[in-house]
């Protein structure tokens, strides 16, 4: 018999290799003749650039970041094929899980650390770069992430306005 386990995360868990390790380990048991592949996966969410290491190689890269808030934080990335191909996951920056319950609310909040992780991208040479879009905590249209890039967003009368979901109007 054979049997490919395909399995996501266990948010808040467990990441997508240990639970098809899991369910690979209670199957074989009860099984022990079956042929098993484990094929973790991911949603675009927490765990995409864990995954997509997984499958692919390449170097996760450690960096300096903002939170959804602004606050200092550490987040990484995948990059492949020699450097050239990175492999971002916005959750890392912006996601639901830096926040406390009563800090989340998508008008205060902001992509800019996801930017901050593409600009790190670049330095470093990547040519290719996706962004898994799962799992934040920001409704800001991507604003705080282009203004990490350099770019700047103002109102009406010309007054700079900071990326955050509030400013969208």
């Amino acid at each position: 018999m054979r049997v490919l386990i395909a399995a996501d995360s266990f948010k808040d868990a467990l990441s997508a290799q240990r639970v098809c390790r899991a369910i690979a380990e209670g199957f074989c048991a009860g099984f022990p003749a079956a042929e098993v592949r484990e094929f973790p996966l991911a949603d675009g969410g927490e765990g995409l650039s864990e995954v997509l290491a997984f499958h692919l190689g390449g170097e996760m890269v450690s960096v300096g970041t903002t939170d959804p808030l602004g606050r200092p934080c550490a987040a990484s990335y995948l990059l492949a094929q020699g450097g050239g191909l990175a492999f971002l996951e916005s959750a890392q920056a912006a996601g639901l899980e830096r926040l406390g319950p009563i800090e989340r609310n998508p008008l205060y909040t902001s992509t800019f650390g996801v930017g901050l992780l593409i600009r790190d991208a670049i330095k470093r040479g990547a040519r290719q770069i996706y962004v898994g879009l799962g799992g934040t905590a920001t409704n800001d249209a991507g604003t705080g992430m282009a203004a990490a890039l350099g770019f700047v967003f103002r109102d009406a009368r010309g007054y700079a306005l900071a990326p955050r979901g509030e400013n969208l109007s």
